[in-house]
């Protein structure tokens, strides 16, 4: 198998960092919301049979990617410079509107349709030989970074479920999935390096909380999010190590920031 390089690694790093902050903020937000408002507050429309919000969105995201059978043969010779192709978390910004249906005090179910501006990168290393002055070959690693830019549309459909309410504050836990597809046509999509389709389904699962201020209720939510299909399109991939790959599947975590 290969060794990952330390760049990547920092990548991943960071990513579980920036997760431990968010759950941090999740955590410290309640004590301060409880501190600034002691008196009940009615809003964000929790009685109503449907209410109505938006929400911003930033996400970091990769694809989980599986090697061919081919690229893991050790004696298959027309991939032995391939080294290894590694995902990077990359960022990215989505937003959308909310829907509520209110199917009892601690039981919703919401709709909330949204657009995503996606950047997956995708590292492939490789060896190169070189021969300097004294005729031993000296084997050099590059790496070259494909990028594939998207714009997604996507009509999540979830069910929450919310803690008894105290005070100003509860918790809130989310499950469902979401349909999504690509506003480019395949045919600029095959362009790329990396090939990819248009379509995907995920399965979401989420964690936050519900504040209620004076005159909003405010709702950090972290969720995340595992692709269902195959995004590799290997035909239209890059023939110098498209049969390495034998499929993509779309996986995010997503810090939503919900206003009602």
């Amino acid at each position: 198998m290969q060794t990952a390089h330390f760049r990547h690694q920092f990548h991943l790093y960071r990513a579980k960092i920036s997760l431990f902050l968010l759950f941090t903020l999740l955590l410290t937000v309640p004590a301060l919301g409880q501190a600034r408002y002691g008196e009940i507050s009615k809003a964000g429309q929790d009685d109503k049979l449907v209410s109505y919000g938006f929400f911003l969105a930033t996400h970091t995201n990769y694809w989980r990617l599986k090697y061919s059978d081919a690229f893991l043969d050790p004696n298959n010779t027309e991939l032995r410079d391939i080294q290894s192709i590694v995902p990077v978390y990359t960022a990215g910004f989505s937003l959308g509107f909310l829907v509520t249906f209110r199917l009892h005090d601690q039981a919703n179910i919401l709709f909330t349709p949204k657009v995503g501006f996606y950047e997956f990168r995708t590292d492939v290393n490789t060896f190169s030989v070189s021969q300097p002055g004294n005729g031993e070959n000296n084997f050099l690693r590059n790496t070259e970074t494909y990028v594939n830019e998207a714009t997604m549309v996507e009509f999540p459909l979830l069910f929450k479920y919310k803690a008894q309410r105290f005070n100003n504050t509860r918790m809130f836990f989310t499950g469902g999935g979401s349909y999504m597809f690509r506003t480019k046509e395949q045919e600029e999509a095959d362009i790329e390096d990396i090939a990819t389709l248009g379509r995907d389904v995920t399965v979401d699962l989420g964690l936050g909380f519900d504040f209620y201020f004076k005159y909003f209720k405010f709702s950090p939510e972290v969720r995340f999010s595992h692709g269902l299909l195959n995004m590799y399109r290997a035909e239209a991939t890059n023939p110098a190590f498209r049969d390495a790959i034998s499929e993509m599947r779309r996986k995010s975590i997503t810090l939503y920031l919900h206003f009602q």
